[in-house]
C-alpha cells in the first residue's frame, strides 16, 4: 500500500485529499491495521487518525487487537487533530478492561486541552467510559456538572448532547 507515501505528501489540511486517499483503499484487507501502524509515525498521524475515524463511522470494525494497539498509541499522539479523531473514534472501539487505565489518562489530559473540540470529545469518551464502566459514572456526572458552570459554549452544548442520552 502507498498510504504513507500519500500521507506524508498531504498537506495536513484538504479534507479532498484524505477523502480521495480513504476511497482508494478503505476496501483492501490491510487497511486498518496499515492506518494503525501509521499513527505512529508523526508524519503521517494526523492522516492515519482522519482515515480510522472515517472507517469506523462508516460501520466497518476493528478487531480487539487493533483496538488495543489504537489504545496503546494514546499517549504518542502530538496534535490536537489527531487527539479529536481518536476521541471520536472511541463510541465505535469497545473498551477493554486491560485498556481502562491508559484510555482514562489520556481522557484526564485531554479534558484539560486547550483546544475545545478535544475537551468537548473528551467529556463524551468519558461518557462512552462510564456507560461500559459504571464505577466512573459518579465522577463523569460531577465532570459534567463542573463543565456547565466553566466551559465554552460549544463544550456545554456537547455535553448537554450527551446527558440527553443519560447514564
Amino acid at each position: 500500500m502507498k498510504i504513507e507515501h500519500e500521507l506524508t505528501r498531504w498537506d495536513g489540511k484538504s479534507k479532498d485529499d484524505t477523502t480521495k486517499i480513504y476511497e482508494t483503499y478503505h476496501t483492501k484487507a490491510e487497511f486498518a491495521a496499515t492506518i494503525i501502524k501509521l499513527m505512529n509515525n508523526p508524519s503521517c498521524q494526523k492522516g492515519a487518525t482522519w482515515l480510522l475515524k472515517a472507517f469506523l463511522e462508516s460501520n466497518n470494525k476493528i478487531d480487539k487487537k487493533q483496538i488495543k494497539s489504537v489504545y496503546d498509541s494514546l499517549h504518542q499522539l502530538d496534535d490536537w487533530e489527531s487527539k479529536l479523531h481518536i476521541l471520536q473514534s472511541i463510541p465505535y472501539m469497545p473498551i477493554a478492561k486491560t485498556e481502562c487505565k491508559k484510555l482514562e489518562r489520556f481522557l484526564r489530559v485531554t479534558l484539560t486541552d486547550k483546544n475545545k473540540f478535544v475537551r468537548a470529545w473528551s467529556y463524551n469518551g468519558f461518557y462512552v467510559l462510564a456507560k461500559q464502566y459504571p464505577a466512573y459514572a459518579e465522577e463523569v456526572k460531577q465532570f459534567f456538572e463542573m463543565a456547565m458552570k466553566d466551559e465554552a459554549a460549544s463544550v456545554k452544548a456537547r455535553i448537554k448532547n450527551i446527558m440527553k442520552k443519560g447514564f
